[in-house]
C-alpha cells in the first residue's frame, strides 16, 4: 500500500551564506528547493546598487567594450 503525502509550498528568507546548508538539509530530507528567477532589469539594479556599471568615454570606447 502506498501512501500520498500533502505537499505545502513554504516561502523562506534566508542568508546566502545559508544555502548551501538548506541545500544539504533539503537533499536528506528529500525535499526540493525551486528558486525564483530575477528578471533582467531586477538583475540590472542589483549590479547598479553593486557598484558593477561602465560609463564609456566615447561611441568608440563603448563598442571595445562590448566586444570584450
Amino acid at each position: 500500500m502506498q501512501t500520498t503525502a500533502n505537499i505545502e509550498n513554504v516561502s523562506i528568507s534566508i542568508p546566502i551564506s545559508d544555502l548551501s546548508f538548506l541545500r544539504t538539509l533539503s537533499k536528506k530530507m528529500g525535499w526540493t528547493i525551486k528558486r525564483p528567477l530575477k528578471s533582467g532589469i531586477d538583475r540590472a539594479l542589483d549590479d547598479i546598487k553593486a557598484g558593477r556599471v561602465y560609463e564609456a568615454k566615447s561611441v568608440d570606447d563603448l563598442f571595445e567594450q562590448l566586444e570584450q
